[in-house]
């Protein structure tokens, strides 16, 4: 914590000095307020300068059951101690898959991991209670190769890459399961990397998967923070791509501009 104070005064500039603390900070503070509890409003100036981290990862949390069952992380977005380490998070039996190891793991936390295509995992049928990806079938398809794995047969171009992952996610959920998706929402986009979704390919998520029953929440960044959306307030929502411009958005814009959080049952 000790560049909190650096990065308040320089302006809260994304990805700057002391940004990694303040997001985690107010990322804690909110799974702990219960701030994304369903239809709640929230606070002026919320997560002003953070990525959609701050609303997606309090999201989750406040959709998870009080009780230990069998989760699948897909994407390994939840691989961090101040994660797991969090109620109810550490009662979970939790998997998490990647495309390849990453810098930290905590098998001594009981945590298992696995690594493949999450297009072609090799779980049996109705094997988990919840599937979480978090902010990841917007990368599947495309170049993996930039951030995520040195595997060049993961350079791709397919925008429909994540539907048979989806489908797979429906696949190993035990009937009446949780799948719970994040994606970055608003004008549609495809990059090398990563692509942002708009009304028509969020339907391609909710059809491929076939859910029982199915629920989205929209959130948007102003200058003003994150607050609650809708589709319409956000379809001209642009993707802030720190990896192509150094330079600070006025409305100090870290990543997404929009999110949309998917709650489909199986």
């Amino acid at each position: 914590m000790f560049f909190v104070p650096y990065f308040n005064l320089k302006g809260r500039r994304p990805w700057s000095l002391g940004y990694y603390s303040v997001k985690k900070q107010a990322i804690c503070d909110a799974i702990d307020a219960q701030l994304l509890e369903v239809g709640s409003p929230l606070p002026q100036k919320f997560g002003v300068g953070i990525d959609e981290r701050v609303v997606e990862y309090p999201w989750i949390y406040s959709q998870l059951p009080n009780r230990p069952v069998k989760m699948l992380d897909a994407g390994s977005s939840l691989n961090h101690a101040f994660l797991i380490d969090r109620l109810p998070l550490d009662h979970m039996q939790l998997t998490i898959m990647t495309l390849a190891p990453e810098k930290r793991s905590f098998w001594s936390r009981s945590v298992s991991y696995v690594y493949g295509d999450l297009r072609r995992p090799e779980f049996a049928e109705k094997s988990f209670d919840i599937v979480v990806s978090i902010s990841t079938i917007e990368h599947i398809g495309l170049n993996n190769t930039l951030f995520y794995t040195g595997d060049a047969s993961k350079n791709e171009a397919d925008p429909l890459g994540f539907v048979p992952a989806v489908k797979e996610f429906r696949r190993i959920l035990k009937p009446g399961g949780l799948c719970l998706i994040t994606v970055p929402y608003g004008r549609r986009e495809i990059c090398d990397w990563y692509q942002v979704f708009d009304a028509s390919l969020l339907q391609e998520v909710v059809k491929a998967f076939g859910p029982t029953e199915a629920h989205i929440e929209y959130f948007g960044y102003s200058i003003v923070g994150w607050q609650r959306a809708t589709a319409d307030h956000l379809e001209g929502a642009v993707f802030q791509d720190a990896s192509k411009s150094t330079c600070s958005a006025p409305d100090k814009a870290a990543a997404a501009r929009g999110v949309a959080c998917l709650r489909l049952m199986a």
